[in-house]
C-alpha cells in the first residue's frame, strides 16, 4: 500500500498491486486493473518511487521490482 494525496489534500492508502497506469493529464491518474481512477496530487514520478520504495520494504532492497 502506498500513500497518495487526493485533490483536496485528504491522504489515503492505495493498494499498488492493482495499478494498471498512471498517466499525467496533468493532474496524476491512476487507473486500477478493476477500472476505477483516483486523481492524486503527485506526479507519476513520485507514485512509481512509493512503488518501489513499497515493494523494496517488502521483499527486500536485492529483489528485481
Amino acid at each position: 500500500m502506498i500513500q497518495v494525496t487526493r485533490l483536496n489534500d485528504k491522504k489515503y492508502y492505495l493498494n499498488c498491486d492493482l495499478i494498471e497506469i498512471i498517466e499525467s493529464t496533468p493532474d496524476t491518474v491512476i487507473t486500477l486493473t478493476n477500472g476505477k481512477k483516483f486523481v492524486v496530487k503527485e506526479s507519476c514520478e513520485e507514485v512509481v518511487n512509493e512503488v518501489i520504495k513499497f515493494k523494496r520494504r517488502i521483499f527486500g532492497p536485492e529483489s528485481e521490482v
